[in-house]
């Protein structure tokens, strides 16, 4: 059984850590693991994917180790975690899934606002390509309020308005999908994040044309 088909494209009581107040060290592990997924996402063949985003979840669990605080260095455990998954696919992907999702709602416990809501965005793309009950914790309902909550915080932003529109064309809400597509087409660019942000706008081409098809 192929779980997770599409997640190999995309967290108050504890002490808040900001972008700006992580360490330099931690700053590098951040820019270092943004980079390397990329990379392994947008430029490896599909069948070594799994091997790197394996070893590349080992660096990012040693960079929350040393940094627990820092609610962007989980989100980021928590994205190559899901991404793994989805490179691995079947019910090994479960496991890996369960583990992003703690990761990014502990995330959310340090700082809600961290990498400009990411966490949400991350969680919202978790609860509608992960199955339901009885086999994980899919949630439509939960989907969408984590990625509205994502569009509050960053209502530009391409990720949230890309995840978004993926979520809204598989509920076929295909003008609503439209909108967001082409909104995360017009994002402004990401410092640093230049192979991040061609990958993704290459998917919200891809998808909106799908749409436009659909369309009357």
């Amino acid at each position: 059984m192929k779980i997770l088909p599409a997640l190999a494209a995309s967290l108050l009581a504890l002490t808040t850590v900001s972008a700006a107040a992580l360490d330099d060290a931690s700053r590098v592990w951040l820019a270092h693991i943004q980079s390397r997924w990329a990379e392994i996402n947008y430029d490896f063949p599909v069948e070594q994917r799994e091997a790197a985003f394996s070893q590349l979840a080992k660096e990012t669990e040693n960079a929350v180790a040393a940094e627990p605080q820092a609610a962007e260095l989980r989100i980021w455990h928590g994205i190559v975690l899901s991404t793994w998954a989805g490179a691995k696919g079947g019910f090994g992907a479960l496991k890996l899934v369960k583990q992003a999702k703690a990761e990014l709602e502990q995330s959310l416990e340090l700082d809600p606002e961290a990498l400009a809501g990411s966490a949400y965005t991350s969680l919202g793309s978790l609860y509608y390509q992960v199955p339901g009950w009885p086999v994980g914790f899919g949630d439509d309902a939960k989907a969408e309020e984590m990625l509205r909550k994502a569009l509050a915080i960053n209502p530009d932003g391409i990720d949230p308005n890309y995840f978004y529109g993926d979520f809204l064309v598989r509920k076929e809400r295909y003008a609503e999908a439209k909108a967001a597509l082409e909104k995360a087409l017009a994002a402004p660019s990401r410092a640093g994040r230049a192979r991040a942000d061609e990958g993704r706008r290459a998917e919200a081409r891809r998808l909106l044309e799908s749409v436009q098809a659909r369309l009357p």
